[in-house]
This record gives C-alpha cells, structure tokens and sequence, in this order.
C-alpha cells in the first residue's frame, strides 16, 4: 500500500491558530502499532537522503537563528522532534520557534479486517513573512519526505 493525501481540517484543537496543513494516511495489514511505535519507526533511524537534507536546512537557516536543533528542555524526542503529548491513538511532536510553530500528529485507528490505518498530520502556525518565505520553500521537501517515511513503516520493524 502507498500513502494517500487526504484533506487536513482547520482549526484544529491540538494547534487552533495553524493556518497551514496537510494529512497523509497509510492503511497496514496483519499489524498493530501505537502511534508512538509508528512515529518512532517513521523517524528512526531517518534515511541518508533525508539527513542531509535536513543538514542543508540547519546550515542555511543557523544564517537567521532559527533553531537547528530540538529544544534543550525536551523530556522525551522520537527522532529529531519533541514529544508533547502521547498515547495509544494518538502522538503529538513538534516544537515552537520564533518564525513558526509546528505540531507533526501521528494517529492510529482501526481500518476493515485485521488492518490499521496511520495518519499523520502536520499543523503549521506561520507567525512572520520570514514562517511563511521558509513554508513555502520546505512544502515541496516536505510532499515528498512525509509520504515517504510512512510508506517505510510497511517495510520497518
């Protein structure tokens, strides 16, 4: 199975002044996963393509003191992204910064027979011209690497 967009609502209750977002779902078969255990094998280990991507980004955004790494403060991370809130349905990472706030949202429910759908949502608040400059430069980056890191956990243990 390969990961289908579907449409993303706003509001939404987990970041109610997002103004941006997209939603991407998977249906799995003969497997139960928490939405912790999805997002972790979502992010962990991340694929070299994706790392050094990400490295671009950190090297070209430290220019503008964005922050290039997760929040020192961070209890619990799954790959690179604080974890603010989980629980078997539900898995809420993201962190806030001076250009924009994010919360990525992986989500589990129950599809037909023995199958399991996970979606993830990522929910944006552009907060300045600079959030919505660097938006629009990531979304193309972004339709390609969401839709692929969940397309991994068909393959992933």
């Amino acid at each position: 199975m390969r990961p289908r967009s579907v449409a993303a609502h706003l509001p939404n209750a987990i970041l109610p002044q997002a103004d941006w977002a997209d939603r991407y779902e998977l249906l799995i078969l003969n497997e139960r996963l928490t939405a912790r255990e999805a997002a972790r094998r979502m992010l962990e280990p991340v694929p070299g393509w994706i790392r050094i991507l990400l490295a671009l980004r950190n090297r070209i955004v430290s220019f503008v003191g964005l922050k290039t790494a997760a929040p020192a403060a961070a209890d619990s991370l799954i790959g690179f992204f604080p974890v603010l809130r989980d629980d078997e349905r539900k898995a809420v990472l993201g962190f806030d910064d001076r250009h924009l706030d994010f919360r990525i949202v992986v989500d589990v429910r129950d599809g037909p027979a023995d199958s399991q759908v996970i979606g993830v949502t990522t929910l944006v608040h552009r907060r300045n011209i600079l959030g919505r400059i660097y938006l629009a430069a990531v979304t193309p980056f972004h339709k390609t690497i969401v839709p692929t890191l969940l397309a991994g956990l068909n393959g992933r243990r």
